[in-house]
């Protein structure tokens, strides 16, 4: 694997590795399958990753079709998930997106709490919104759409995947690792995660930016 190469898995899978956020989104899976069984948490962690892969692979794969549809440039698209990615940036560091994912899980369990056996959580909220959000669809949709050539694609998607299958494993693993993690832990890890993902946003405006404009 070239240089180059490295270079563009080493971005692409730091972006979903924050984007995704396994490790703060495992408490909440956690919680929303504590009701189960051992065997319907493993299957709910399986088939919440699958749904996300799905998704992820039509935008993946449909977001340069989409773009060309609606007449938006990739410089535009870049610029625009920058910003995207900024707010959720500041959302990580002040914890705001952790408030909001537990507030919606709290909300979830609220409607099914007398329900006799557990709901099937793999579709919503933990395919959708949790794992495959707003921000990890754009970015998908960003990376395919930039890459050169299929290899480039092929790096761009091995990112990817490598991320859900890093979720996978920690969805299986969740009860001994939010035990482990504990909430400050766990808080930490976002509020860095974050920083990184401002940094990684900023530099996706600028490049956005100078490519709409033709600056050096």
């Amino acid at each position: 694997m070239t240089p180059e190469l490295i270079s563009l898995f080493t971005a692409a899978f730091v972006t979903f590795f924050v984007l995704i956020d396994a490790p703060g989104v495992a408490p909440i899976f956690a919680t929303l399958t504590a009701r189960g069984s051992d065997a319907w948490r493993r299957k709910m962690a399986i088939k919440s990753v699958i749904v996300a892969t799905i998704i992820m692979l039509l935008f993946a794969f449909g977001g340069a079709w989409l773009l060309d549809a609606l007449h938006i440039s990739i410089d535009a698209f870049r610029a625009a998930g920058g910003v995207l990615l900024f707010i959720i940036a500041l959302d990580m560091v002040f914890e705001k997106r952790t408030e909001r994912r537990e507030h919606r899980a709290e909300e979830y369990q609220e409607r099914h709490r007398d329900d006799p056996e557990p709901d099937d959580v793999s579709v919503f909220p933990m395919g959708i919104p949790m794992i495959a959000g707003p921000g990890s669809i754009a970015t998908a949709m960003f990376y395919m759409t930039e890459a050169q050539s299929i290899v480039h694609q092929a790096v761009v998607l091995a990112a990817i995947g490598a991320n859900l299958v890093i979720t996978l494993i920690v969805f299986l693993l969740a009860g001994p690792l939010v035990r482990i993690m504990g909430a400050s832990v766990a808080g930490a890890l976002t509020r860095i995660l974050g920083v990184i993902l401002a940094a990684l946003s900023a530099q996706l405006i600028i490049d956005g930016i100078r490519g709409a404009f033709n600056l050096a």
